[in-house]
């Protein structure tokens, strides 16, 4: 059995992350700790966690009881996160950390966008980034892997393939994605009070939202990147716009034909004529995607749809964990969702 550790286990992404554990066949949740909620019967804050979960209670942190753990995932706030990494990495299996602290490998960029310095110039260069699609071979073996952002797994897995193919510019990219109120966490705010959310739609973090330079990062593109909250618990549906390259002859079908060729052997990513919804994914760790190219305005579209919670977050953490450990890749992961 792997020995796992979920250090804030009770927030939505550690939560996300039992359920997901309590699927896996090879994974045994041994530490689960959640410092505001310590002493906390997991099954009261969490009744879908009751049957299997009946007397897990939630812990304070104590590194000594994460010592020697085959996996560890954090659930914690960027620099909660930071401080924490160095202090697990060589003493457990792999860290797997859900936060943003290791994800920019340009390390300047962590004060315009996340406002703080990051002083770990070698964990940083060391961290595999987490997005088995398109980094598996760096993730076997590594000891420190930074889970992608929800939004930046949409986008990233939608326009990677046309980028890298030459298919469309990289500059005046647009990704406009809709995304769940479970995004903004568990903690009580007012943009996630259901009188807020409920029969809203709204756009956030115009022009500077922190996904913005990781989206960058991976895509290798230009981004001009617009979140929006959409009155629903759970998913994201990514649409960008793109320019055809200078020269390129693109047609919907060899869009279509570029992105199925890419993602053919993937488990959990489907390539298909017919527009994503984020129900169809909704409780898995699958990836829909669709394609157009509109002769008319002379402009490539890509819609992805996920769960931001389960590929989004955790499903995906545990994808790359089981690819770094060297178990089945697909092991305690959906890949059919809730319908209806």
């Amino acid at each position: 059995m792997v020995r796992v550790g979920i250090i804030g286990a009770s927030g939505f992404t550690g939560a996300e992350l039992l359920r997901i554990a309590a699927q896996h066949p090879q994974y045994e949740v041994v530490v689960a700790t959640g410092d505001t909620q310590a002493g906390t019967l997991a099954a009261s804050l969490y009744p879908s966690l009751a049957v299997r979960y009946p007397n897990l209670v939630f812990s304070e942190f104590d590194e000594s009881a994460t010592v020697g753990l085959d996996l560890v995932f954090l659930g914690l706030p960027h620099e909660a996160s930071l401080d924490l990494a160095p202090q697990l990495v060589g003493k457990v299996g792999c860290v797997v950390d859900l936060s943003a602290a290791y994800r920019l490998k340009d390390a300047s960029l962590y004060p315009q966008w996340y406002g703080f310095e990051h002083d770990q110039p070698e964990l940083l260069a060391e961290a595999v980034y987490g997005l088995p699609e398109l980094y598996r071979s760096e993730l076997v073996g590594a000891r420190l892997i930074a889970t992608p952002g929800c939004h930046v797994t949409a986008a990233s897995l939608a326009l990677r393939p046309l980028v890298e193919s030459g298919m469309i510019e990289t500059t005046g990219i647009i990704v406009n994605n809709a995304t769940g109120i479970s995004g903004a966490g568990r903690a009580l705010k007012h943009g996630s009070m259901f009188c807020t959310v409920d029969e809203n739609f709204e756009a956030y973090g115009l022009l500077d939202h922190r996904h913005t330079p990781e989206i960058e990062q991976v895509i290798g593109a230009q981004v001009l990147f617009t979140p929006h909250l959409a009155p629903m618990n759970r998913g994201i549906l990514a649409t960008c716009y793109a320019r055809p390259a200078a020269g390129a002859k693109i047609t919907t079908a060899s869009l279509l034909a570029t992105l199925a060729r890419t993602y053919a052997n993937e488990p959990f990513v489907v390539v298909r004529p017919t527009p994503p919804a984020t129900k169809a994914t909704l409780g898995t760790n699958a990836v829909h995607i669709t394609a157009r190219f509109d002769e008319r305005t002379n402009t490539v579209m890509v819609i992805c749809a996920i769960d931001n919670l389960a590929k989004g977050a955790s499903g995906g953490a545990v994808q790359a964990a089981n690819v770094a450990l060297g178990l089945d890749e697909t092991a305690g992961l959906a890949s059919v969702g809730l319908y209806p």
